[in-house]
Formats: structure tokens, sequence, C-alpha cells
């Protein structure tokens, strides 16, 4: 990942159906991303959980939540 900060729409469109962690998120309101910096993705969210536990500033979303049904 390159540390850089995209939108909620950008991290969607660059990251389609994938769990993505994310750090220095600035929040919409209290359920919506604004934009954040992508630190890593994955098919599932368990890898970004540990580092999470292990004191990591990292938050984790689904990108396509649609998709989950």
């Amino acid at each position: 990942m390159d540390n850089e900060r995209l939108t909620w729409s950008e991290i969607v469109k660059k990251y389609p159906d994938k769990w993505v962690g994310m750090s220095k998120i600035d929040w919409k309101n209290s359920a919506n991303v604004r934009s954040a910096v992508v630190i890593g993705t994955s098919d599932n969210g368990g890898e970004f959980l540990s580092r999470a536990w292990d004191g990591e500033d990292v938050f984790t979303m689904y990108t396509t939540p649609d998709n989950l049904y």
C-alpha cells in the first residue's frame, strides 16, 4: 500500500469485494468513512483483527456490503 489518503468512494472502486484495513480515518459521521489511508486488503478480515489486538491503529470494513447476502 502506498499510504495515500483516499475517499471511501475511491477505496470501494480501487478494492471491490475486499476487506480493507484503514488508519488515519476521517469520519463523515459515526458509521461512515469520509476518507482514510488503506494499510492493507484481504479476502477475509481476520488478519486485521489480530493487528488491532496488537495495538495497531486499524479499522476494518468490507467494501461491497451489498454482496454479503
